[in-house]
């Protein structure tokens, strides 16, 4: 999700040279996101991980860990983007753009597979319920993927930015600082291109289609027979969600594919500055939306802001009876 200039001899961390947005309206566009969206994120994770309904619920759990790295990456990332956008000069050590680097372009992705993953499973929640009706069968069929994914993310980008083959390129004058020097292998890159961003998409896009069809399909013929309230509430969590990705994603995965199919650097690369810029919007609108698609916290939240202070009641103090006798001159 880093500020990336596409080439097959360049890396593609490297701010732009044709940045069309000032890195100022940047910073504002950015900054009042940021603030509700982090806070929309804290209510969410004490809601799901508190209310034991929410928490044991296990299409909810791909959501949880989302917020996760959601919540990561807005008290690191963000932050540091806002900084340099409002100062835009920043030297900065090179452990630290390693770092950055890392939580920038590797969260990113874990963002896109874990999503993908929770793509595939809404379908078995839904329609093979059964595959997870023991702890065993949840173990392999529920929590299995989620582990083996977050091994295999951690390890790949581990490898890619703290213990590459080559020499990782570094300049501070950049907002993301390091280019990691296994993306300007062309066999890498197209790997990394397609098993962790283009795959995830069109797994995304295909799965989330299919699901629509099969919800509408299986209602009409089935009628009464499924608990349609409870499956219409698990595809539109997941529909919401897709829509999200899908509309800020792809524009920035076809810029990598056409780039690595060879389209030239200065062809589209205005588009190119808009889809980057854009790209970092997942993290700050993914809140809002996870909120849109859980109801029960939506009204829970909608009740919270209306709610009326409370007037504080004054205590009257009884009035004594009048004495009715006169009292004698």
């Amino acid at each position: 999700m880093s500020n990336i200039n596409i080439s097959l001899n360049l890396n593609i961390s490297s701010t732009s040279s044709q940045d069309i947005i000032p890195p100022i309206l940047k910073f504002w566009l950015y900054l009042i996101f940021h603030i509700p969206s982090f806070f929309c994120t804290l209510f969410l994770l004490y809601h799901l991980l508190f209310d034991r309904t929410l928490r044991r619920s296990l299409n909810n759990h791909v959501i949880i860990v989302l917020l996760f790295t959601v919540l990561f990456c807005e008290v690191t990332n963000y932050p540091w983007m806002l900084y340099y956008y409002y100062h835009t000069t920043w030297q900065k050590p090179y452990v630290f753009c390693v770092v950055w680097g890392f939580i920038d372009w590797a969260v990113y992705m874990l963002q896109l597979i874990l999503f993908a993953w929770a793509s595939i499973e809404r379908h078995i929640l839904i329609f093979h319920d059964q595959w997870v009706s023991t702890k065993r069968k949840r173990f392999w069929i529920h929590y299995f993927p989620l582990i083996f994914i977050l091994i295999y993310w951690f390890i790949f980008y581990t490898f890619v930015y703290f213990y590459p083959t080559c020499q990782n390129q570094y300049d501070s004058t950049n907002m993301i600082c390091m280019d990691a020097c296994l993306f300007n292998i062309f066999s890498f890159r197209a790997f990394e291109t397609f098993v962790n961003n283009i795959i995830p998409s069109l797994t995304i896009v295909i799965f989330s289609v299919l699901l629509l069809l099969r919800v509408f399909r299986q209602k009409y013929r089935m009628r009464q027979q499924i608990q349609w309230r409870k499956h219409r509430k698990m595809t539109i969590q997941l529909l919401w969600i897709a829509v999200l990705y899908l509309l800020i994603t792809s524009p920035w995965a076809m810029i990598i594919f056409l780039r690595l199919c060879g389209l030239p650097p200065n062809i589209g690369a205005g588009f190119e500055n808009i889809a980057v810029f854009l790209s970092y919007y997942i993290v700050l609108l993914f809140p809002f939306v996870s909120l849109l698609s859980l109801p029960e916290l939506y009204t829970k939240l909608k009740k919270i802001c209306h709610r009326q202070p409370r007037q504080k009641r004054i205590k009257r103090e009884p009035i004594p009876a009048r004495n009715n006798q006169v009292t004698p001159l």
